[in-house]
């Protein structure tokens, strides 16, 4: 089940320009900065959290980036709308059973996430990202 929005992605060509902007407006004691790369997708990724709310900065490493394709013709930017699943396999079905094209089967994403991406000719121009958390490691047993 989709139970919220997880995060909102914004594709810039500078993580550590965007993250000065955004904390001078946000103010930088109230902020949570994670920084990760991501070198099988060619990103570089930050979320900034601000209470609940967690904003994702998309920087690509290399030209073969998808995140460098969409700079070259959109700019920076809106570059998706994360919805936290809590199944994800279940709720890719159902997207599919009604009609949302999967970019991709589910993969490995930033956090450790399981990650699918829905393509945005289906949402009105809108890239949406489908993610499960990462389950933390269960204890061993007695």
């Amino acid at each position: 089940m989709l139970v919220r929005i997880d995060h909102v992605a914004i594709a810039v060509r500078s993580i550590d320009a965007a993250l000065a902007t955004f904390s001078q407006l946000l103010g930088t004691e109230v902020l949570r900065i994670t920084i990760e790369e991501l070198p099988q997708h060619h990103v570089r990724v930050a979320f900034l959290s601000l209470g609940e709310t967690r904003i994702e900065f998309l920087e690509p490493l290399s030209a073969q980036s998808p995140v460098a394709k969409f700079l070259d013709k959109h700019g920076e930017g809106l570059h998706h709308l994360a919805f936290a699943s809590t199944n994800l396999e279940q709720d890719l079905h159902a997207a599919q059973k009604h009609g949302f094209q999967a970019l991709s089967a589910p993969m490995r994403g930033a956090e450790q996430a399981l990650v699918s991406f829905l393509h945005p000719k289906d949402l009105h121009g809108v890239l949406v990202e489908l993610l499960e958390k990462a389950k933390p490691d269960l204890p061993p047993t007695a």
